[in-house]
């Protein structure tokens, strides 16, 4: 057994990813289009499979440490992020679809970072409706990158143009999810500085008036 090995495959992850995306900008003269777009796939699809593989390692080998469950999110949505910019260089996404997804992500891990620091971490776990929307948005992902029809009678691109927009779709819909967890704790934070400014004006008030002068 390798030591550390699930953090190995998440940095393996963050280094297929300038290659992934390097295949697609290879001359027509070196690689043509068809196979630049398997090639291409293929690494993308290696790189998601360690992001299930590493973290099914980590707990089957009982190796999951702070510094790997900070870099495992990351290198995902590294991967998320370069793809969707890839795609819609390439005109096979809309730009919009794009700033939704990455701008969830964004936000969602402001989220998960603050609720770890008031230890409610537990508050914002990755809930079913974000499981569903990753399999919607890799399979979205997957099949743009590919644009070659594989299946007689499908066709590829609209395939995963569809599968994107689910995965836009639930991606909104776990956001407010996650925020309506969250919505109590910053009802309680805006509450503290509040109650903190008005105890000084309380305690003047609840003091004893000092006797009038005859």
């Amino acid at each position: 057994m390798i030591p550390n090995l699930p953090t190995a495959l998440t940095w393996l992850r963050i280094v297929l990813i300038p290659v992934f995306v390097g295949i697609y900008y290879v001359p027509d003269a070196w690689l043509g289009p068809t196979a630049r777009d398997w090639i291409g796939m293929s690494v993308f699809a290696l790189a998601a499979i360690t992001d299930w593989l590493d973290g099914w390692l980590a707990r089957r080998w009982n190796q999951t440490s702070a510094f790997g469950a900070f870099l495992d999110p990351v290198a995902d949505k590294l991967m998320v992020a370069a793809a969707l910019i890839l795609l819609v260089d390439l005109g096979r996404a809309e730009a919009w679809l794009a700033i939704i997804i990455i701008g969830r992500e964004i936000a969602i891990s402001a989220l998960r970072e603050w609720m770890a620091q008031l230890g409610r971490s537990r508050n914002v776990a990755v809930a079913f409706v974000g499981k569903v929307k990753t399999v919607a948005q890799m399979t979205a992902l997957v099949a743009l990158l590919l644009w070659e029809d594989v299946i007689p009678g499908v066709s590829t691109p609209l395939l995963g143009t569809i599968a994107l927009w689910i995965a836009a779709i639930l991606t909104l819909w776990s956001m407010f999810h996650y925020l309506r967890l969250a919505a109590p704790h910053f009802r309680r934070e805006a509450a503290a500085p509040d109650a903190e400014a008005r105890t000084p004006q309380t305690a003047l008030r609840t003091d004893p008036a000092p006797p009038r002068p005859h």
